[in-house]
């Protein structure tokens, strides 16, 4: 089974669909309490760090998160996309929120097959080359999928840009139109997985809408504030979830 390990990991949207593709979460890094606690809740067996900037290969080895017959064939992580956000000042790499360093940083020292990375759209034109760069330094191959939230039932459109890097890929990836989600996963997109075994239409998003609502005394309590911060940054599992299934796929060839 794949291992991941899951950067920058929020409420665990990405663990989930890694779940759905049957891969296995080896080690969450998340520096928000509140996500702290819904990642303790529903994956009360995995390790957590609160800090990419402190994490490294070594203090996985001394925690038993890797050792010499189990490793980390993917680095994935939605690095902090308020640098980049079109919402924002956009300061980019002048941002202090800019970690995609400290997550490149992790992917040198581990080396892993694989590299996902999940950013706003903004990203694309401001930041995305540098990204590229640094992977393909490293002799990683990579592809970009900019995908909306709404092509997969969604009741928003959250377009996000995807990286995905595959490390001595000239062979395989490149002609194997197994790994190409868009084209793979394109039919499955209106009726995308909502939980492990299952299919769900549009009706999912309605019947599955996050409780979010403010005091009664119309002032929003810290727990609210909490909560809508971390939706915010959320990955929506439907959205990655093709990407993560074409990875393992290929990664059976």
């Amino acid at each position: 089974m794949m291992r991941v390990l899951d950067l920058f990991s929020g409420i665990g949207g990405i663990a989930l669909a890694a779940h759905w593709a049957e891969m296995e979460t080896a080690a969450f890094c998340e520096i928000e309490p509140f996500c702290q606690k819904v990642l303790a809740k529903n994956f009360p067996d995995i390790p957590i760090y609160d800090d990419v900037r402190t994490i490294t290969k070594e203090q996985l080895e001394m925690d038993g998160v890797i050792d010499d017959y189990r490793t980390i064939d993917l680095v994935a992580g939605g690095f902090p996309c308020q640098p980049f956000s079109l919402a924002g000042k956009r300061e980019g790499e002048n941002d202090s929120r800019h970690l995609w360093p400290e997550m490149f940083r992790v992917i040198r020292e581990i080396q892993p097959r694989w590299v996902l990375g999940e950013n706003v759209s903004g990203h694309i034109t401001n930041g995305l080359d540098a990204v590229i760069s640094d992977l393909e330094s490293e002799g990683y191959t990579a592809w970009t999928f900019l995908l909306p939230a709404a092509i997969f039932g969604a009741p928003h459109e959250r377009k996000r840009i995807f990286i995905v890097g595959h490390s001595n890929s000239q062979s395989k990836s490149q002609t194997n139109p197994a790994f190409n989600p868009i084209r793979s996963e394109r039919k499955s997109w209106e009726n995308t997985t909502g939980k492990s075994g299952g299919k769900v239409s549009r009706r999912y998003w309605q019947e599955n809408k996050p409780p979010i609502r403010g005091m009664d005394d119309g002032l929003f309590s810290r727990l609210d504030k909490s909560r809508l911060i971390s939706l915010g940054n959320a990955v929506v599992p439907q959205q990655i979830y093709p990407i993560l299934k074409a990875i393992k796929e290929e990664a059976k060839c």
